[in-house]
């Protein structure tokens, strides 16, 4: 293969290198650049002299500011950059920039099961909620011997899972931030892919009582399983209760036949994992692409993860749908900002090791290849954590950038599928929704073909484009979201465990 590098943007003064394993110092391109030294793949190669406190610009944008002289075709380590200030949240661009609405796409459905409250499911799954981790254990053995004795009757389910957690007791149960975790777990017990039929199991002593989670009542069955109830003598009998309310809640999942629903219905979540320096330019402005024909079809897509917005929002709230939504994508900056600062750090503290070994020098850059995946439609709405979205169009969702807890506040938030890129790689699943996987790199795809679901590294080979791309990605999520075909991640059963977000005092 030909020395490659792919520059982004005419302005940018570094590309990164595209040829597996790197190249060797001494190595020329086409246009004359020839490397000083070695420079890994993905990593960032000097297209002409910057001088120290110069600029550095990837994207089209500062990424940061020369430490020190930096030589044409030398190796831009994250040594050499200097971080810059985040956009200041007081002075943003707000709906300066709306984008004009695309056409419309009229005609794609997926098949998918219809839930009372309009919503749809593109899995038909019952849901054991708890509300303290002291339940956990035997909610999962009840769950254990559900499907092993149970579910097997019920064709038309496709899972029994637990909804276990680390929360409710031993907590500032109405601390300023408490109200997040609450309320979490209340909307990941009404997911779309749980088919509105909740049940809970309670210990009886903890602070997060039932009551808190303001369930809707779906028939004149009870719906939680207290544990420290009288009426249960020994653990058998708690067991006996949760399989026997479960039965009866399968036997009413069962009876719901998958029907025709536009793609309006898809509540999809995008995210980003074990992100490297072709994130931004293969995986991400792909699912960009798909993001956009989902909105034109009607659909909602949730994009999250606050870190790895922050110092790009300036480009987002641009494209705010109006005032209000651009004032509330600030304001969920702020927040998190405080928050940071009160753990004694900020957005710096982002990037991981693999991150870094992979290209990405700082938050900044990684931060403008992430937004890469909210495409290039008007945001029409922002989302506090653990809120559920109502909105049509694309979503700001407020999370942190943990995989996890990413996750469940936007399965919390009514996702009934989800999309995640990687560079690096990561085994990452969920029980309650699909996840689709795209492979920023081909290596990655080559090495993982039983965990990678769409390989995007193609677009850095000019063996397909970005436009190609996304309608394969879309396509791919019509198909997943009818269950015509698995995703790798639910073939193996790659289950994450939640992790709420509590940003309130442990007690």
């Amino acid at each position: 293969m030909k020395p490659l590098y792919i520059q982004v943007r005419e302005q940018d003064n570094v590309a990164i290198v595209v040829n597996d394993g790197g190249l060797p110092a001494g190595t020329e391109f086409e246009c004359g650049l020839t490397l000083l030294e070695t420079v890994p793949q993905g990593h960032k190669a000097a297209l002409r002299n910057i001088g120290k406190g110069e600029p550095v610009v990837r994207y089209g944008a500062v990424i940061g500011h020369a430490a020190a002289r930096i030589e044409r075709g030398a190796w831009v380590r994250e040594d050499l950059l200097e971080l810059p200030d985040p956009p200041a949240l007081d002075s943003l661009p707000i709906a300066t920039s709306i984008p004009e609405a695309l056409p419309p796409l009229e005609g794609y459905t997926f098949e998918g099961y219809r839930n009372s409250d309009g919503t749809a499911g593109t899995r038909n799954i019952l849901g054991i909620t708890t509300t303290v981790q002291c339940v956990a254990p035997t909610v999962d053995l009840a769950v254990r011997r559900i499907r092993k004795e149970i579910l097997p009757r019920f064709k038309g389910v496709d899972d029994v899972i637990a909804i276990t957690h680390a929360y409710g007791c031993g907590v500032a149960i109405s601390a300023p931030g408490a109200e997040v975790p609450i309320r979490t777990v209340r909307n990941l017990a009404l997911n779309p892919n749980l088919g509105g039929e909740p049940l809970v199991v309670s210990l009886g002593c903890e602070k997060l009582q039932p009551s808190r989670l303001s369930l809707p009542v779906v028939s004149d069955e009870p719906f939680v399983v207290r544990l420290q109830d009288e009426e249960y003598r020994g653990f058998g009998d708690m067991v006996a209760a949760i399989m026997r309310l479960a039965e009866k809640r399968l036997e009413r999942l069962d009876a719901r036949p998958r029907v025709t629903c536009p793609a309006s219905d898809l509540v999809v979540g995008l995210q980003c994992g074990g992100s490297d320096a072709f994130s931004g330019v293969t995986a991400n402005p792909a699912v960009g692409y798909a993001s956009d024909l989902l909105v034109r079809s009607g659909a909602t897509v949730i994009f999250s993860e606050v870190t790895e917005v922050r110092d790009a929002v300036h480009l987002l709230s641009a494209r705010a749908a109006d005032e209000g939504v651009g004032r509330a994508l600030a304001r969920e900056m702020q927040w998190y900002d405080d928050y940071l600062r009160r753990g004694g750090a900020d957005r710096s503290a982002n990037p991981t090791p693999g991150n870094k070994r992979g290209g990405l020098s700082n938050i900044v850059e990684k931060a403008l290849g992430s937004v890469a995946k909210a495409g290039s439609t008007a945001l029409r709405a922002v989302v506090a954590p653990g809120e559920r979205v109502s909105q049509k169009g694309l979503v700001f969702l407020a999370t942190p950038a943990s995989d996890f807890v990413c996750g469940t506040l936007q399965l919390a938030a009514g996702m009934n599928m989800h999309v995640f890129t990687t560079g690096e790689g990561t085994p990452y699943g969920l029980a309650m929704a699909p996840v689709i996987k795209v492979s920023s790199r081909s290596q990655l795809a080559a090495r993982w073909p039983d965990l990678i679901d769409l390989d995007a590294g193609r677009i850095a080979r000019g063996e397909s484009s970005i436009e190609e791309t996304g309608w394969e990605l879309f396509r791919l999520i019509l198909e997943v979201a009818s269950g015509r075909k698995r995703a790798w991640a639910e073939q193996w059963a790659l289950h994450n465990s939640m992790a709420l977000f509590n940003p309130a005092p442990v007690t």
